[in-house]
């Protein structure tokens, strides 16, 4: 075996030896969107039984959220919702 290749895996033993200290990888794509705004309105709406009279974007970390104001006319109730965009569940 030459010097030079003997060089290269000496070096690559070593490498590996290291353990998985040295890992390299993608970062994963920002996840994307499945729930659109009006979806989460309409949503929002059928599962409230109430009409929806604001809604915004917020983010949460690396979440986006939709924050919807609900207001139900025979409760005479105003309440707020936030709706995570990328699953469309309801956030506590």
């Amino acid at each position: 075996m030459s010097a030079r290749r003997s060089t290269l895996l000496m070096l690559w033993l070593a490498i590996c030896a290291s353990g998985p200290q040295m890992q390299i990888s993608a970062a994963a794509p920002p996840a994307a969107h499945t729930m659109s705004m009006d979806q989460a309105v309409k949503m929002a709406e059928a599962r409230f039984h109430a009409t929806v009279v604001k809604a915004e974007t917020q983010k949460d970390g690396a979440r986006t959220v939709y924050v919807l104001r609900l207001y139900n006319k025979s409760a005479g109730k105003v309440w707020s919702v936030r709706v995570d965009a990328a699953d469309g569940s309801v956030l506590q």
